[in-house]
């Protein structure tokens, strides 16, 4: 029965991120179509999206090969996910595409803007070399394969977390490069909620399968930023 329901939660975390990909591919397209009527922030934006989708395409068909033997999908990881992809993805879509959202503009300093778009350099090496160094070690979902690994060399050598540091300065330059309330800063709480909820899980998954060489690798490695040791 447990092993069943393993494989529903993983056909269905399949079937959502399908759909993601699908719905990410519409949003790109439509938006090339109407970049002439973006502001310079925006495509900057809008290119970062782009290379975020790149790189995770081919883990995201990769994994699909993996015999996942546990799955943890409840209802608050999957409100979580749906947070996230609303506001990373579908609002700011919504205000590129339509003027429905411009009554939540503001404005901020172009000094802010120009960093909010350096910062996308890199988020994306950092976004990218996370996925590479876990290879099919990654997920999209707290999920762990036949063949799981402990990945501890590459930028797993100094963090526990370095996607979720990557998408932190993802985070932080959105509501400067889409300049509303609601499409641009409803990130913030949105990843917010969703490290503080699945990072904790994440963790305690990783230690009840790999023991003491997990607890030793906390020991030696930060969460979020490099832990640096005296001499």
């Amino acid at each position: 029965m447990k092993k069943d329901k393993t494989l529903q939660q993983s056909s269905t975390s399949n079937w959502f991120y399908s759909l993601l990909i699908l719905l990410s591919a519409l949003i790109i397209m439509t938006l090339l179509l109407k970049m002439q009527t973006l502001t310079w922030a925006e495509i900057v934006w809008f290119l970062a999206f782009t290379a975020t989708f790149i790189i995770r395409l081919p883990f995201t068909r990769m994994v699909k090969q993996n015999h996942i033997v546990l799955a943890k999908q409840d209802t608050s990881e999957k409100v979580l996910l749906f947070g996230m992809f609303a506001s990373s993805m579908f609002l700011p879509g919504m205000y590129l595409i339509t003027s429905w959202l411009d009554f939540a503009n503001y404005s901020v300093s172009e000094q802010f803007v120009l960093i909010a778009a350096l910062l996308q350099i890199p988020y994306l090496w950092l976004f990218w070399r996370s996925h590479a160094d876990l290879g099919r070690n990654w997920s999209p979902t707290l999920e762990l394969h036949e063949q799981h690994k402990l990945v501890t060399k590459g930028v797993y050598a100094r963090l526990r977390h370095p996607m979720y540091s990557a998408i932190w300065l993802f985070v932080i330059a959105q509501p400067f490069l889409l300049q509303n309330w609601i499409a641009g800063f409803l990130i913030v709480p949105a990843f917010t909620l969703l490290s503080l909820g699945r990072i904790p899980r994440e963790e305690t998954m990783l230690r009840e399968q790999f023991g003491q060489a997990y607890e030793d690798y906390i020991a030696r490695t930060g969460k979020l930023f490099p832990k640096f040791h005296g001499k």
